[in-house]
């Protein structure tokens, strides 16, 4: 069988179980022990042959049509980001091997951030590793929104279990970005997913959702010594050209987290940042 058709088919079963009858307009009999659809409710929703989707699931089919593609996702109940996730799956085996190297950050970037006095920001890459960081977000966030930490394995810690307003759906996103951006191939990827697996009782359940999401805006949470923890709101976007996304950090007027923001940038002009990591941090999303 061929890996790429068995990603396939694992994110077609996985989807499928996660889609009950009464979503697509079907009958729950009694006594059913299905966990979401059967493979030929599938296939008679998306107007296909219970053959040919087996041999879809199983990795055994040529490239699928576009056309049955899209109907598999209608049946599904797939949103823009899964199902062009899905139709990365089947035809990835026609775009080039990707050799992982991370991309530097253009000099533009970093001028910009610099310039950001009173916003935190932070740049990442596909897989959610910081590369860099203005000194606002350092004071943020020290030791865990600076170059080396990881926004995944950060979501996935205790304290964030702890604190953030609601661990279990940031959790899922998180995981969820990580999927759609990450390949299956990057050894960096594979070092995360690796260690979640083994080290974090909830990790598994939720990666094995095969969900995939963008990471456009949210809530973010922090410990501000002498504020206590404060709710910041942030905002993704993507750098054109570029896998890498920059997380920029702000606050609506007036909010503890505008005072906040004014407070750190007069401790980083004045050069008295923590230059440890606080014990307090919890990225929410």
């Amino acid at each position: 069988m061929e890996p790429k058709r068995s990603e396939l088919g694992q994110y077609l079963r996985a989807r499928r179980s996660l889609v009950q009858p009464e979503d697509v307009g079907l009958v729950r009999e009694p006594g059913r022990r299905v966990d979401g659809l059967r493979r030929e409710e599938v296939a008679r929703l998306a107007g296909i042959s219970p053959e040919y989707y087996l041999r879809l699931e199983r990795g055994r089919d040529h490239q699928p049509s576009d056309q049955v593609l899209s109907a598999i996702a209608r049946a599904l109940l797939l949103d823009h980001e899964a199902t062009h996730y899905m139709r990365r799956l089947a035809n990835a085996s026609s775009r080039p091997l990707d050799d992982h190297r991370t991309a530097p950050v253009d000099d533009s970037i970093r001028a910009l951030l610099d310039q950001w006095s009173h916003t935190p920001a932070f740049v990442m890459d596909r897989n959610q590793d910081i590369v860099l960081s203005n000194a606002l977000a350092s004071a943020l966030g020290p030791g865990y929104m600076e170059p080396g930490a990881n926004v995944v394995l950060q979501i996935f810690s205790e304290v964030s279990r702890q604190h953030a307003m609601d661990w279990e759906a940031t959790a899922r996103r998180v995981a969820a970005a990580l999927r759609l951006h990450g390949d299956a191939e990057d050894p960096r990827l594979q070092e995360i997913v690796g260690t979640l697996t083994l080290h974090d009782p909830d990790f598994p359940a939720i990666w094995a959702r095969h969900d995939v999401a963008v990471q456009r805006t949210g809530t973010s949470r922090h410990w501000i010594d002498p504020f206590g923890w404060v709710d910041f709101r942030w905002q993704n976007l993507a750098i054109p050209g570029s896998s890498h996304v920059l997380a920029t950090f702000w606050a609506d007027p007036g909010t503890p987290a505008a005072a906040a923001i004014v407070y750190l940038a007069a401790q980083v002009q004045q050069g008295t940042v923590p230059t440890k990591p606080v014990t307090g941090e919890a990225l929410t999303g």
